[in-house]
Parts: structure tokens; C-alpha cells; sequence
């Protein structure tokens, strides 16, 4: 039995402008993984088995009198889009498929099955491919990784970043820009998958970090799950009506991000603590002319509770519920400030930042 492992990720930084060329984030993985077993079938069917997502519920819309499902929080939609092109590309190498039987374990939940919001689709994804390549014995890079996964959870999700692939795929500390969605589109229409996965692509860079000495990450769990997608889809629905608003958002959040890069590059802790900061008031703003709920009363609360104790603090990636993030350095007492998170009602996340050995 072959048995892959991807980890869950956090945003920093950059939530929301990431969605655009040109606007960097920052995220980080955390040793909380996704794995992926793969063993050749002995039988001439194949199964694909997870105990934490056999009671998945499914989500769907009224478009007329149509009823569509929405699978984009279903993970069996992106093991099965991975599959997908991952055999693909192995097909265009001339590889024999086979039979085989798929087993998926998740740290990404909580005890009673409630995501913490740390990217569980890109991670889920992400060991898929890297366990469909091993099987079929076919090298791999993490950029390879990252291409095929980011084509695959991009064909389920329609929107999205793929900045929480990186995170998976790379880990540690990253800075991340996404590529060119439409060019992407254009050159698998047009080309084989290899030929598309061995392109340079537009706009994409990613950036490993090496954070100061003395940083702290602190990690806040609201204990209540957000919908990222269907976030993402209100924003863009709006992103026309607010043209000149948006682009000055997204103008402020890449030199709010670029400061705070400049922040790791020069192990400067209060730089990036300040960086934090103004992220949060912008997100603010972003919310309210959005009209969306971003900062819920919840994450507030776990906000203004780590400023007390002299943290930077804001919530992490989408909103709405999830994870707030800490910034913290060694004059903060984070015994204490998670004693008074407790007390709130907010549960502290006892995870690490996961380093991956760099496969080139």
C-alpha cells in the first residue's frame, strides 16, 4: 500500500485580492494532514472509502425551475477530479492504468466532524495526485503536483486562487500570486495536458519565506465552518457595481502584503505585526461594501482579545467563521491569552507550522 499525506494551510494575508493576478498572499501549512492510500485492487472493482466524509451532505441551488447540485464543498468531487487528470497526464506517459482502492483519512475536522477551515478540498487533492503518481511509479516535482492539482480542484471549484494548493504542495511559509485563469482555460482546450503542466505559467509565483526569529503563531478556531466558495461567489457578483472601490482594495492589499513580505525578508516582527493590521481594516472595508460577513462577532472577539495581550490579529482566509491568526512575539503571554480565548467561547488550535522537503 502506497499512502501520500498533504497538510492543511491558513491565510495570513492577501484573502480575497489573491483572487486576482498581480495581488500576493501569504499563507502557511500546518501539521494537520489529508492521507491518501492507494493499494492495486484484488477484484475487478475499485473503491474509494472515507470514513469522515461518508456522511457528506450536498448543497443545491434553484436556477429556474432546475434544480442544480452544488458538489464544491463534496470532496469525493475533487479525489475524483484528481483521479482524473492525474491519469490523464500518466496516460499522455504512455502508463497502463489499473485497478485500484482508495482510502482517505482527515485531520482537517474536528472530533465532530466540523472543518476548521484549513483548506481541506487542496489538501485532499493534493495527496491524491502525489498517491496516483507514486502508484503508477511516475516521477514527480512539486511543481508537477501543484500544476495537476490546481487544474484539477479549479475544474470542481470554478473559483479560487489555488494559493491553498501552493500551501499543501510547498509548505511552510509562503508568499503566493496566482496565474492567468482564462490562459489556463485557453491551453488546455488547445493542448495535452503535459504539454500545458510544462509551460510557464502567467502570473504565478510562488515565494517560500523564512520567518523571523521569535514569531509566534497563534491559531484561534471560531467552532463555527464558512463556505468559502460561496463567499467568493458574492464577491465576484459584485466586482463590476464596485469597479473603482475594488481595484483600490486590491491596489491597498498588495502593498499592505508586499510590506509584510518585505517584513520576513528582513526579520522584522513588528513590521509584520503592523502589516496585519492594516489587513484587517481593509478586509473590514471589503466586507462592508460587500455587504458580506467577513469579521463575525465570534472572530471580534478573538481579534480584540490577542490586541489585548499585544498580538496582531485578524481572520483567516475567507471569513465568516473558520480560524482567526496571531502574530505574536516572545513578549506575549499566550497562556494567558488562550485561557481568556477559552472563556470566549473560542477554541485554541494547538498546530504547527509543517516545513516539506523541497522535490524538484
Amino acid at each position: 500500500m502506497i499512502t501520500e499525506q498533504a497538510p492543511g494551510k491558513l491565510y495570513i494575508a492577501g484573502e480575497y485580492a489573491v483572487l486576482e493576478q498581480d495581488c500576493p498572499a501569504i499563507l502557511v501549512a500546518v501539521n494537520q494532514f489529508i492521507r491518501v492510500s492507494i493499494i492495486k485492487s484484488k477484484s475487478g472493482t475499485g473503491l474509494i472509502h472515507s470514513k469522515q466524509y461518508s456522511q457528506s451532505s450536498i448543497h443545491w441551488v434553484r436556477r429556474g425551475a432546475k434544480m442544480v447540485i452544488d458538489n464544491r464543498d463534496n470532496p469525493f468531487e475533487y479525489i475524483l477530479a484528481a483521479i482524473s487528470y492525474t491519469e490523464r497526464f500518466c496516460l499522455e506517459q504512455k502508463v497502463k492504468m489499473k485497478v485500484y482502492d482508495l482510502y482517505v483519512n482527515s485531520d482537517l475536522d474536528s472530533s465532530d466532524g466540523k472543518k476548521y477551515g484549513l483548506g481541506s478540498s487542496a489538501a485532499v487533492t493534493v495527496a491524491t495526485v502525489k498517491a496516483i503518481l507514486r502508484f503508477y511509479n511516475v516521477a514527480f516535482s512539486n511543481e508537477l503536483v501543484y500544476k495537476l492539482s490546481a487544474i484539477s480542484h479549479y475544474s470542481v471549484q470554478g473559483n479560487g486562487s489555488a494559493g491553498d494548493i501552493a500551501a499543501s504542495v510547498y509548505g511552510g511559509w509562503i508568499a503566493y500570486q496566482t496565474f492567468d485563469k482564462q490562459w489556463l482555460a485557453n491551453e488546455l482546450a488547445h493542448k495535452t495536458l503535459s504539454d500545458v503542466v510544462n509551460e510557464a505559467w502567467p502570473g504565478l509565483k510562488i515565494q517560500l519565506l523564512t520567518p523571523p526569529a521569535g514569531l509566534k503563531l497563534m491559531i484561534g478556531w471560531s467552532q463555527k465552518p464558512a463556505s468559502t466558495s460561496r463567499l467568493v461567489d458574492e464577491t465576484n457578483a459584485n466586482k463590476a457595481a464596485l469597479n473603482g472601490q475594488y481595484q483600490e482594495f486590491l491596489r491597498l492589499s498588495r502593498k499592505c502584503v508586499l510590506k509584510m513580505i518585505a517584513g520576513f525578508e528582513h526579520n522584522d516582527i513588528q513590521l509584520i505585526k503592523k502589516q496585519i493590521r492594516v489587513n484587517r481594516k481593509l478586509l473590514q472595508h471589503f466586507a462592508q461594501i460587500n455587504q458580506i460577513a467577513i469579521e463575525i462577532p465570534r472572530l471580534s472577539k478573538l481579534i480584540n482579545i490577542a490586541e489585548s495581550f499585544g498580538g496582531a490579529a485578524k481572520t483567516s482566509g475567507a471569513g465568516n467563521g473558520d480560524c482567526g491568526i496571531v502574530i505574536a512575539d516572545r513578549n506575549t503571554d499566550t497562556a494567558f491569552l488562550e485561557d481568556k480565548w477559552r472563556q470566549n467561547g473560542i477554541m485554541p488550535l494547538d498546530f504547527r507550522v509543517h516545513q516539506i522537503r523541497v522535490v524538484d
